[in-house]
C-alpha cells in the first residue's frame, strides 16, 4: 500500500507536467500561427490600397471585425481567449426576415479581381488605340507620297506651261515680224508698221518689243524721209503725232535711240516765219521747248517734222521690225 502511494505521488506530478506543457506548446503554435495569419492580411491591405491609389479607385470597405491593432490597446490575449470561449457558445437559432439580411462584405480578393479586371480593360484600350495609331502613320505616309508625286507634276506643268509660254513669245515675234513687213514699209533691212493704238510712250516701246520690233529708229535721212511719206500716206487728211524710239531721259539735250546709239541728225519743228526776223507763231514754236518736262520725241503725220512730248502723252505709235 505504501508503495502504491509513492508510486502515485512520484507519476502524478509528471503527468500534470506534461499536460501544462503541451497546452503551452500548443498556446504558442497558435500564437505563431495567428501572427502569420495577421502579417499576411496587412500585406494584402497594403498591395489594395496602392493598386487603388494608382488606379484613383474608392477605397474598400474594411473587415468590419478589424484586427487586432484597430481594437485599441486594451486588447489582450485573454480576451482574445474570453471572445472565443463566447464564440463556442450556442446562439438561440432565429429565422432572419429577408429584409433584414446583411449585405455580402467584399473581400480583398474581389478588389483585386475588380482591379485586373480595369487593368485588363485598359490593356485592350490601349491595343486599340495603338492600331488606330498604325493606321494614321499609314494614312500619312500615303498621303505624303502623294503630295510628293502632285509637286513633281506641278513642276512638270510649271515647266511645260513656261516652255509654252516661251514657245508663244517666239511665235508672237515672228508673227508680229512678218506682219509688219508684209502690212507695213519695207525700207532696205527694215520694216515700219503703225499701229492705231493710243499708248504712252514706255508701253508703246513695250508692245513692239513683244511684237519682235522696236520704236521706229530712222538711222538716215533717207529713212526719216520714206517714214514721213509712209505716215502720211495712211494718216492724211490729218495731222496725228506719232511716237519714236527717240529721247532724251539719261540727260536734257542727250537724244538717244532706244537702243543706246545716239541720234546723228535731227528734224525739229520750225516756226514759219511770214516776215523777216525772229518772229514765232504762238501755235507752233520751235522745237523742242519742253525742257526737262518733255523727254521723249514723236513726228508729225503731216510733214515728218519732231516735235518734244511729254513721255507719258498717248499717241500712235510706228514699230520697226529687222528683215
Amino acid at each position: 500500500m505504501q508503495a502504491a502511494w509513492l508510486l502515485g505521488a512520484l507519476v502524478v506530478p509528471q503527468l500534470l507536467g506534461l499536460g501544462h506543457g503541451a497546452r503551452g506548446a500548443e498556446r504558442e503554435w497558435e500564437g505563431a500561427w495567428g501572427g502569420a495569419q495577421e502579417e499576411e492580411r496587412e500585406r494584402e491591405a497594403l498591395m489594395l490600397k496602392h493598386l487603388q491609389e494608382a488606379l484613383g479607385l474608392p477605397a474598400g470597405r474594411r473587415d468590419p471585425e478589424g484586427t487586432p491593432e484597430d481594437k485599441g490597446d486594451g486588447w489582450t490575449e485573454e480576451a482574445g481567449q474570453v471572445e472565443e470561449e463566447e464564440e463556442t457558445i450556442p446562439q438561440p437559432s432565429a429565422s432572419p426576415s429577408p429584409s433584414a439580411a446583411p449585405s455580402p462584405t467584399p473581400t480583398p480578393e474581389d478588389a483585386i479581381t475588380y482591379i485586373l479586371g480595369r487593368l485588363a480593360g485598359l490593356d485592350a484600350g490601349l491595343h486599340q488605340l495603338h492600331v488606330r495609331l498604325h493606321a494614321l502613320d499609314t494614312r500619312v505616309v500615303q498621303l505624303t507620297q502623294g503630295l510628293r508625286q502632285l509637286r513633281e507634276a506641278t513642276g512638270d506643268t510649271r515647266d511645260a506651261v513656261q516652255a509654252l509660254q516661251e514657245a508663244q513669245s517666239r511665235a508672237e515675234r515672228e508673227h508680229g515680224r512678218l506682219e509688219g513687213c508684209l502690212k507695213g514699209l519695207r525700207l532696205g533691212h527694215k520694216c515700219f508698221l503703225l499701229s492705231r493704238d493710243f499708248e504712252a510712250q514706255a508701253a508703246a516701246q513695250a508692245r513692239c518689243v513683244a511684237r519682235g520690233g522696236s520704236l521706229a529708229q530712222p538711222a538716215d535721212r533717207q529713212q526719216m524721209d520714206a517714214l514721213a511719206r509712209y505716215l502720211r500716206a495712211a494718216l492724211a487728211p490729218y495731222n496725228w503725232p506719232v511716237w519714236l524710239g527717240v529721247n532724251d531721259r539719261r540727260a536734257e539735250g542727250l537724244y538717244l535711240f532706244e537702243n543706246g546709239q545716239r541720234v546723228s541728225f535731227f528734224a525739229w519743228h520750225r516756226a514759219p516765219s511770214p516776215e523777216p526776223g525772229p518772229t514765232l507763231h504762238p501755235l507752233s514754236p520751235n522745237q523742242p521747248n519742253g525742257g526737262a518736262l518733255e523727254n521723249c520725241v514723236a513726228q508729225a503725220s503731216d510733214d515728218g517734222s519732231w516735235w518734244d512730248h511729254d513721255c507719258e502723252r498717248r499717241l500712235y505709235y510706228v514699230c520697226e521690225f529687222p528683215f
